[in-house]
């Protein structure tokens, strides 16, 4: 028994010694092949010392093998983008067109291991829960204040962070995004404005062949005209759609080294290559040169390098040769970039997928989730050829008509400063008790609806003799087909209040622009009021239309109604015979109704008469509400000769020409009924004369013809007076 147990003693020695050597030989042969030993001395190997450093020699290991990995993905990397380079032009840099992130420069906090151990897996934002993003925008016009919406959409869509937006602005965008923001209340956002009028003298003597005229420089000026404080904005065009958060874009500032101060996308077509055609002469540019549409700038560091005098300088040295700009400030920004590339940072291609008509975009994604930023930066906007623009499109789409009230909602957990608006609402809601059965009512008159003024292009002329009269009216998506009949009818101003939501708003806008009649009249102010709630605001709707008639008096109409030919003409001529000027007057336009879908307009007052009796027109709701206009007193318009005065009488709802400064309707009424029987009520109450107005001429009225445009519409038809259509909210009310 004593000498088996000696023996599996002696075997089991022995398998540890070999063991041990075995382990041995393999360390001594991973040293003597790596150059580095991995053996500690047998006399450290026993302390708290000799562990430490035992790791320490691990992780040595570690990170040499990561270093070679990070080789072989260079090498691989840089192979990648050798092949999906185009042969006619190369990227500035090593910068390869890919959907890959941001590496951004190599610097202290950026290394090159780290930027080539980099994944396809997104890194933690970097900018704090509550930090304030500064967006800035240069804006000019009707059209551009209505892009520059669905732009700010899609920013709100996708942010998590606290905006500010510095808009640079004429007189047209700034009464439009003023209002528009005011009325939109959304929080944690702030909003500046800086008169565009007082930078063009910075730029004005610059040549500018670009479509977008003078307010294409205005980006050069924004070191002059931001605030002085400011050290970091995004800059963006109009045109552009976000598909992220914005935080995302404004934490590559961080990847700035100490001598960068501009951001820029790769401009991806060959326009500053020289190659699109022959003899073309681009500005001189770095490569492909940068596109301006998105652009991250470091105001604290351009004022400290003398931005201001570096681009004149060096717009002065090249226009000796160009003569003009092509590209407007991108072309100034590239010149200079190209006597300075030090001073810029590359942004990965995916920050500004640029759909113009020599685009190169699509080398730029591979995913949908690829996509950050869509720049639609040919003229022809979302009519560009584009392989991939039916997905584009729709995503623009998705903003455009997006409900805009859905954007209100609260950043919890960033403080937000209240204005005192904000403060006032609140208040009232509080006070608000959900157990009221009028409750629904009484949270509707303190809804405050996003307005969006002159929708469309205006342009008006004021008269100088001081009896212009602007029509005024409301109206919903239901009665778009009385806006032509109308035009035709009245040659004057015209405000228009529509009541819509916001994919209604582009169904109107395409309805507008398709119109031969509609495009060509350039002094209708079509304002639109966004749906909120369940009832109809009919008369903030009609207030939203009165304040914003730019004429010293204005005719309260409704839009069902077809003033007749030349009344615009007439009821200026009134203004003066009736000394409307000096005296508080409100003139009662008489209203006659048909119920024929066809009619031909009565061309004197004696055809007029002659039609009343045969019983093809009837004073207006003789049938519905007599007491309406019962007290125009028919009987008597229908043998005077001048006008005459009525007095008020309970339920008098007349059409009336008053001043513009009239009292504005009571907005505590919605819905249908009694809303302008108290506009009535209340001009009397502060003095207003009624006086009826009559129409001699007979050659006033030309023949004409007006079609119902569906069953059931009923034709309502002014002489001296107008008319009602159908059913509804757009209804006379």
């Amino acid at each position: 028994m004593h000498m088996p147990f000696r023996g599996r003693l002696k075997l089991l020695v022995a398998s540890l010694t070999a063991v041990i050597l075995l382990t041995w030989l393999y360390l001594l042969a991973g040293n003597l092949e790596n150059g580095r030993s991995l053996l500690l001395s047998p006399c450290l190997s026993e302390t708290p010392e000799a562990r430490v450093l035992e790791r320490a020699v691990l992780e040595s290991r570690v990170r040499e093998m990561e270093e070679e990995n990070r080789q072989i993905r260079l090498q691989l990397n840089q192979l990648q983008g050798t092949a999906g380079q185009p042969a006619d032009g190369g990227n500035y840099g090593n910068a390869a067109w890919g959907a890959s992130a941001d590496t951004g420069p190599e610097d202290v906090e950026n290394t090159a291991e780290e930027r080539a151990n980099h994944t396809e897996c997104p890194r933690s934002p970097t900018v704090l829960k509550c930090e304030l993003i500064h967006v800035a925008c240069v804006c000019a016009g009707h059209n551009a204040s209505r892009d520059v919406v669905t732009l700010v959409k899609s920013i709100l869509f996708h942010r998590k962070n606290p905006l500010h937006f510095h808009f640079i602005t004429d007189a047209v965008a700034n009464q439009i995004l003023s209002s528009l923001f005011q009325s939109w209340m959304v929080p944690s956002v702030q909003v500046s404005f800086y008169d565009a009028d007082e930078l063009k003298s910075e730029v004005s003597w610059i040549p500018n062949k670009h479509y977008s005229g003078i307010y294409g420089l205005m980006k050069l000026t924004l070191t002059k005209a931001l605030p002085s404080d400011l050290t970091k904005v995004i800059v963006l065009d109009t045109d552009i759609t976000f598909a992220t958060d914005i935080a995302e874009l404004w934490a590559i500032f961080r990847k700035f080294t100490d001598k960068q101060v501009i951001g820029l996308v790769e401009n991806q077509s060959d326009w500053y290559l020289g190659n699109l055609w022959k003899n073309h002469k681009p500005w001189p540019a770095l490569g492909r040169g940068f596109n301006t549409g998105v652009i991250l700038l470091y105001l604290e560091r351009l004022r400290r390098i003398g931005w201001e005098q570096m681009w004149r300088l060096t717009a002065e040295r090249e226009l000796m040769s160009m003569l003009s700009t092509s590209l407007a400030d991108q072309d100034i920004f590239n010149a200079f970039i190209k006597q300075n590339p030090v001073l810029v940072h590359q942004l990965p291609c995916f920050w500004n997928v640029q759909l113009s008509d020599h685009t190169r975009s699509e080398q730029c994604y591979t995913e949908v989730s690829d996509l950050k930023v869509i720049h639609w930066n040919s003229p022809k906007k979302l009519r560009v050829k584009n392989k991939h623009v039916e997905f584009f499109r729709n995503l623009y789409l998705t903003f455009l008509e997006y409900d805009g009230n859905l954007l209100r909602r609260e950043l919890f957990g960033c403080p937000s400063h209240a204005t005192s608006e904000s403060v006032q609402l609140q208040g009232a809601l509080e006070e608000l008790d959900e157990d009221d059965q009028c409750y629904d009512f009484r949270r509707e008159r303190i809804t405050v609806h996003r307005v969006h003024l002159y929708f469309l292009q205006y342009e008006y002329t004021p008269t100088g003799d001081d009896t212009d009269v602007t029509l005024v009216a409301q109206l919903s998506m239901d009665r778009l087909q009385m806006l032509e009949a109308i035009c035709k009818h009245w040659e004057g101003p015209i405000s228009l209040a529509l009541y819509m939501s916001d994919a209604e708003a582009q169904q109107f806008l395409r309805y507008a622009q398709a119109s031969e009649v509609l495009k060509n009249r350039k002094n209708v102010g079509y304002h639109i009021v966004y749906k909120e709630g369940q009832f109809y605001p009919v008369n903030l709707v009609r207030n939203v239309a009165l304040r914003n008639a730019n004429t010293p008096y204005v005719f309260l109409a409704d839009v069902d109604f077809l003033p007749m030919y030349g009344l615009y003409d007439y009821l200026r001529k009134s203004v003066v015979q009736l000394d409307m000027a000096n005296t508080k007057k409100a003139l009662v336009v008489p209203a006659f109704e048909t119920l024929r879908y066809r009619l031909s307009f009565p061309k004197s007052k004696a055809e007029l008469l002659s039609m009343l009796d045969m019983g093809t027109l009837y004073t207006f709701r003789y049938h519905v509400w007599t007491k309406g206009h019962a007290p125009t007193n028919y009987a008597k318009w229908r043998t005077a000769t001048t006008p005459y005065k009525v007095e008020w009488e309970a339920d008098f709802e007349p059409y009336v020409v008053v001043k513009r400064d009239c009292p504005e309707y009571d907005q505590r009424f919605v819905g249908f009924g009694w809303n302008k029987v108290s506009h009535i009520m209340e001009l009397d109450a502060q003095g207003f004369s009624e006086l009826i107005l009559v129409v001699l001429s007979a050659d006033v009225c030309e023949e004409a013809e007006w079609r119902a445009i569906s069953p059931g519409l009923q034709t309502i038809l002014c002489w001296a007076g107008m008319v009602s259509a159908g059913l509804g909210w757009g209804e006379s009310q």
